[in-house]
């Protein structure tokens, strides 16, 4: 296959979780839009990391999934916050928090 395929695929799915931060409400849609984000992310560089014949991109690609780990437990977490204390995960509601 050729780099230019997984260009376009990471290409697509990076600009769909732009898409998916910018126009939902929900918190939870919001977070799903970035991590895919961060996989059209890991694409390029698994991708990048292939055409030059190096490991490199993987090795990057797990630092990336790693931080995507923490970022989901985090943002789940909070998550859950808000919607403990406004009975709503609509991100349009939490400027109503500010003490």
């Amino acid at each position: 296959m050729l780099l230019n395929q997984f260009l376009i695929l990471a290409a697509f799915l990076f600009c769909t979780g732009v898409y998916g931060v910018l126009v939902r409400k929900h918190a939870v849609l919001v977070l799903m839009s970035i991590e895919l984000m961060l996989a059209g992310v890991n694409i390029n560089l698994v991708a990048f990391g292939a055409f030059h014949n190096s490991n490199i991109g993987q090795v990057f690609a797990l630092f990336v999934l790693t931080i995507a780990a923490a970022e989901v437990g985090i943002g789940l977490a909070i998550v859950l916050l808000i919607y403990r204390n406004l009975h709503s995960a609509d991100l349009d509601d939490v400027d109503t928090l500010k003490g």
